[in-house]
């Protein structure tokens, strides 16, 4: 990361500032079971979240929500309802587009 600051001179300086490094394991786990997210996805990919969902007509929109490591928490046809699961489960809910 750059930052900039600006001397009396009017010059620009940079330093360079070292992010610290997370590792994969706990940036899959960052936000579990604070945080999760709402997504729309169309009936056609249910299956791929959801394998025991049984066959839906093609073309709807339905809304996910997911925990903070992505794993599917429920399928529902209204945002509000999964925002309403959310909040009933503590969890800070987030759109994901």
């Amino acid at each position: 990361m750059t930052n900039e600051k600006m001397t009396n001179d009017k010059t620009t300086e940079q330093t360079i500032t070292k992010n610290a490094a997370i590792t994969q394991d706990a940036l899959a786990h960052l936000g579990e079971g604070h945080v999760a997210y709402v997504k729309a996805i169309r009936s056609e990919d249910v299956r791929k979240l959801f394998p025991q969902a049984p066959e839906m007509a093609p073309g709807l929109e339905l809304f996910t929500l997911n925990a903070a490591n992505g794993m599917p928490i429920m399928l529902t046809d209204s945002r509000e309802a999964a925002l309403a699961n959310a909040w009933s489960q503590e969890l800070e809910a987030v759109s994901v587009h």
